[in-house]
């Protein structure tokens, strides 16, 4: 069986940073996702999608992303219940983002929030329940898994980039 959830959209309003009793972060935050086709009226409509992230990248969604941002979004759909206030049951569905990846450069959405230097714009990360190393075993502590946004890794380069046969993976 497999449950997993892609989205890129912006986000609806500031993330809501919480932390549990344990002292573990948890942020919320709604994300619009933009339908790929049109209504009758062609204008384009949206999903409103609520999103929960735990620990450090719920910390990082939370310093780095505001009203606006563009984000990616990579977990898995839960659902879930509760009694309402009327005694009628309630039903929930969201997406617990296993990552969450900085999509824009800090300023291209005007906001007064600057990510200090070194910080990522990206947050890798796990769920509640499970983590998801593998990715990462053969680096070494201080080695990020990253590329920034406001950096391009090609540009002091003068002319084509040349790549035989041999370099690529097909």
């Amino acid at each position: 069986m497999i449950n997993r959830v892609v989205l890129v959209g912006r986000l609806t309003k500031d993330p809501e940073l919480r932390y549990t009793p344990s002292g573990v972060a948890v942020a919320r935050f709604t994300l619009a996702v933009n339908r790929s086709f049109s209504n009758q009226q062609g204008e384009k409509e949206a999903d409103f999608i609520n999103c929960t992230v735990w620990r450090k990248p719920a910390e990082n969604t939370a310093n780095f992303l505001k009203k606006g941002s563009l984000t990616g979004v990579e977990g898995r759909i839960q659902t879930g219940s509760y009694e309402g206030q009327d005694g009628k049951r309630v039903y929930t569905t969201e997406v617990v983002a296993d990552s969450v990846q900085f999509l824009e450069p800090r300023n291209s959405s005007g906001g007064d929030r600057e990510k200090p230097q070194g910080q990522p714009y990206g947050s890798g990360g796990s769920n509640q329940n499970n983590q998801y190393p593998s990715n990462q075993q053969n680096q070494s502590p201080n080695q990020q898994n990253y590329t920034r946004v406001d950096e391009d890794p090609f540009a002091s380069g003068s002319g084509p980039i040349e790549v035989s046969d041999d370099d690529l993976p097909f």
